[in-house]
């Protein structure tokens, strides 16, 4: 009898330590999963395309204006100042600044810190749609959302007081900016961004960024209203 009960408490004592073991066992690779997942999503850093150009937003050919678009260019380049001025570049063209970005994820959002004009722009991945009842703004509103290890960013709500890019390309108001963002690698970077504005072109059109990770670098203040005290001299009479 004391043999029996002794070999019911073996197997008992074994089989708890079978499932405490397939129970780890199991509970590992969902462990390790989710913390891959996470570092995939992790675009944290500073980033920064330094001497050289890294895919320009220029078309191939010509550009194809709608007849609104062509009447802004023909009307020359109004807002080549603005930028120098301090007004803020607008998306995409802030990606095309050369100055050093960084990039912080927090629950609910994404935040990139540019470098130029100290720029804070947010990115809300909490499930918001975009309000019904939008400003129009330099920047824009950006909602973003996972698509595995890419943050998709579909920001609306432009003023039309900006350029596409350094080339013055002009857009209107109902200026549309999907921008995909995902590391390619440790140090990569890359944003693929689509441009549809059916007011000034006859069709989207697409540019890409690539950027390199600057592991030891931090955002510096960049005062851009400086600009202002060359441009615009106090007078020294008063």
């Amino acid at each position: 009898m004391r043999h029996r009960a002794f070999l019911v408490v073996t197997i008992a004592f074994t089989l708890g330590l079978s499932t405490v073991f397939l129970a780890s066992a199991a509970g590992t690779p969902q462990a390790s999963k989710a913390q891959d997942s996470n570092q995939t999503r992790d675009l944290s850093g500073v980033w920064f395309t330094q001497g050289k150009v890294r895919a320009n937003f220029a078309f191939e050919g010509a550009a194809p204006f709608l007849p609104w678009g062509e009447e802004r260019v023909k009307a020359g380049p109004q807002k080549e100042t603005l930028v120098v001025l301090c007004i803020p570049p607008g998306v995409p063209r802030v990606w095309t600044e050369p100055y050093p970005f960084e990039i912080i994820s927090l629950p609910g959002r994404v935040l990139i810190i540019y470098e130029f004009q100290h720029l804070i722009r947010q990115i809300y991945t909490d499930g918001r749609e975009h309000p019904k009842d939008l400003t129009p703004t330099y920047m824009g509103n950006s909602i973003g959302k996972w698509e595995g290890n890419t943050l998709v960013v579909d920001t609306t709500g432009f003023n039309d007081k900006t350029w596409i890019d350094g080339s013055r390309h002009p857009h209107s108001d109902a200026l549309h900016v999907v921008e995909r963002i995902q590391r390619v690698s440790h140090e990569v970077l890359q944003v693929d961004i689509t441009i549809d504005d059916p007011k000034t072109y006859v069709k989207p059109w697409t540019a890409q960024r690539i950027f390199d990770l600057k592991p030891d670098w931090e955002i510096s203040e960049q005062i851009c209203e400086e600009n202002n005290t060359y441009l615009f001299p106090p007078d020294s009479s008063k």
